[in-house]
């Protein structure tokens, strides 16, 4: 292990920190910064999906209320009963798991494969180009937002678990789809990203167990920068939860996507240039 790879290791748990909450692609954008710092793409893609596992806990740990309270209602859990009451997270979380899993299983292979024939400038287009498509769906969500819904239903369950499947894809943004699925069933912003954000715990790990099946251990990186960059993702995660709940309402994240789409493809048709 060098120091750079220390150093490259905590500035990917900074990125995935932050960026893992936003409407951005957290994975698209890591892998992009891996990239950069010399990561073959493919690799990249791997390293993308392990790291979420910090961010994971650091959802797990700001709503452990919520992820009681659903713990709690299993043992009363009845099918005619499914979204009422206490039973309506549970319900939500384990439908949309199984939709995510559907859709993001198979998508998971295609994408792995896809990141292994691109290079440099072409793989940092292409999160370019998904990245300004997912500013487009943020900013057409928000037009049409009522934000009169706060409790799931299993029509939400099944729409929210396939489009996050979706997100598997490198530039797709997991909360920005899946926050712009629940805007557009009409939930508020705040209660939107709250079941986005609990939604993001199964599937962060299911993530990480595909990237450490398929690679058969950790990907191109030693334990101890992995560690670090869990450690600190998690920190910077939990901060990044609170702070973003705090100022919802205010900041329309679909301009930092249209920014950092537009950055991406500029930067991948430079990078082309020069190699």
């Amino acid at each position: 292990m060098s120091r750079i790879d220390l150093v490259v290791a905590i500035l990917a748990g900074i990125v995935q920190g932050v960026v893992e909450w936003l409407p951005v692609s957290s994975q698209g954008n890591l892998a992009l910064f891996l990239t950069i710092a010399g990561t073959d793409p493919a690799v990249a893609v791997q390293l993308a999906l392990f790291l979420q596992v910090g961010t994971t806990l650091s959802a797990a740990v700001y709503y452990r209320d919520d992820i009681t309270t659903a713990i709690r209602a299993v043992p009363g859990w009845r099918p005619d009963s499914a979204y009422a009451g206490e039973n309506a997270i549970a319900s939500y979380v384990v439908v949309a798991t199984l939709m995510t899993g559907v859709v993001g299983i198979p998508l998971y292979v295609y994408a792995v494969d896809l990141a292994g024939q691109l290079t440099g400038g072409v793989f940092i287009a292409a999160i370019g180009v998904l990245l300004v498509l997912t500013g487009i769906l943020q900013l057409a969500s928000e037009s049409v937002s009522m934000g009169i819904r706060d409790a799931p239903t299993l029509p939400d369950s099944v729409l929210v678990g396939a489009v996050q499947g979706i997100a598997i894809l490198p530039g797709i943004s997991r909360s920005g789809i899946t926050t712009s699925a629940l805007l557009f069933r009409s939930y508020d912003p705040p209660a939107a990203f709250r079941l986005s954000f609990l939604l993001s715990i199964p599937a962060s790990l299911g993530a990480a167990a595909l990237t450490i099946t398929g690679a058969g251990g950790l990907p191109g990186i030693e334990p101890v920068p992995a560690l670090a960059a869990l450690g600190v993702s998690s920190f910077v995660g939990y901060l990044t939860i609170d702070a973003l709940m705090r100022i919802v309402d205010r900041i329309p994240f679909w301009v930092v996507c249209f920014g950092l789409g537009g950055f991406a493809i500029v930067g991948g048709g430079v990078v082309s240039v020069v190699v």
